[in-house]
């Protein structure tokens, strides 16, 4: 178990809301690349292959290779103040704060990397929080995202003596602020630079067993597809939902994304709208991955306009969708201290009674 925190009789119990996201490397540096993917991809939760098959070729073949291609990925995207993961969920939770006021302590993890769930955790129970909502800014389920998140918080959990009570939300691919922030970014897009033949839905790829296995994350994927495809008034043919960023050899969800862009353009597509809806922030896989390598492979097979549409990163419309969800699932949980003189009428009994704090 972790030290305990020092109790106090009279103390303010807290209301919090943890926030998590995937994780990013502390720097794009084959080092850091190193110590990340080894905790990423070392994550049953993540690759489902048996251990003994696994590991020797984590440590003895991919972690030996491939930190430095991936650190000059990170590289190109990297900013002044970070990675653009850590920052735009940084600015989320800020954003967040100023949403649900004072009463209400926020704070956000990295499932992977840097501050760590563990760490947070600790910070928040310091600071009197007794009750946590755990929200993950995946907005649709899977295993290897939400289920590991509420895995490590429950880690946590089993080694607290005094746990708060805590509550998870495990997905809002159908949340109506959610959509309509999503649509709002395609409108404002579409305002600034025109609109394209087709708008492009890539979601994160997953293994294909995994929806054999249970995982509604297909499913919800194209939910979130439909309800913006309906806000944005758009006819069947106007938009495809794709999945990107495989890995390995198995096959994952299709259809997959950069092949598809790549034959419609040698269909005689000359311009496509491409957004990530299942990205709330932008990072590696939507910097990277879409604005640069699926763009690049699109004007080879003879595309003209690739328009990349970022993600709802700080937008004031995505912010008000997180607040509202949060109240959503905060009902029925305090949202502000008692008064400091109830919480003294509380201290001097417990004193009564022998309490020496």
């Amino acid at each position: 178990m972790t030290s305990p925190v020092p109790f106090r009789h009279g103390a303010p119990e807290r209301t919090a809301v943890l926030l998590l996201n995937l994780g990013t490397p502390d720097a794009p540096t084959p080092a850091a690349l190193r110590r990340y993917l080894a905790e990423f991809l070392g994550d049953p939760r993540v690759v489902e292959i048996p251990r003994a098959a696994w590991l020797p070729i984590l440590h003895g073949v991919i972690l030996r290779t491939r930190p430095a291609k991936s650190a000059a990925k990170y590289a190109s995207i990297w900013t002044p103040e970070g990675s653009p993961l850590a920052v735009w969920t940084r600015r989320q939770a800020e954003g967040l704060q100023l949403r649900l006021g004072s009463g209400v302590l926020v704070r956000h993890a990295m499932r992977y990397g840097n501050p760590a769930i563990p760490a947070v955790l600790d910070e928040l129970t310091a600071a009197g929080a007794t009750r946590v909502l755990v929200l993950p800014l995946y907005p649709q389920y899977a295993a290897s995202t939400t289920a590991t998140a509420n895995d490590a918080v429950a880690q946590w959990l089993a080694r607290q003596r005094r746990q708060p009570e805590v509550r998870f939300v495990n997905h809002y691919p159908d949340d109506a602020g959610y959509v309509g922030a999503l649509a709002a970014q395609v409108r404002a897009h579409w305002q600034q630079h025109g609109r394209a033949e087709k708008l492009v839905m890539s979601f994160h790829g997953v293994p294909k067993r995994t929806l054999l296995l249970g995982d509604p994350y297909h499913c919800e994927c194209h939910k979130t597809a439909r309800l913006l495809a309906q806000a944005l008034e758009l006819k069947a043919e106007e938009w495809v939902v794709t999945f990107q960023s495989r890995f390995g050899k198995a096959e994952w969800l299709q259809p997959y994304t950069e092949p598809t862009l790549v034959g419609l353009a040698r269909g005689g597509m000359k311009s496509a709208d491409v957004i990530c809806p299942g990205f709330p922030a932008d990072c590696l896989e939507t910097l990277e991955e879409i604005n640069m390598e699926v763009r690049a492979a699109f004007v080879q097979a003879g595309g003209r306009d690739y328009r990349y549409i970022p993600c709802l990163n700080d937008t004031p419309a995505w912010l008000d969708a997180l607040a509202g969800l949060a109240r959503r699932h905060l009902q029925g949980w305090p949202l502000e201290a008692a008064p400091a003189a109830e919480r003294e009428l509380q201290r001097e009994r417990a004193l009564a009674l022998g309490a020496e704090a």
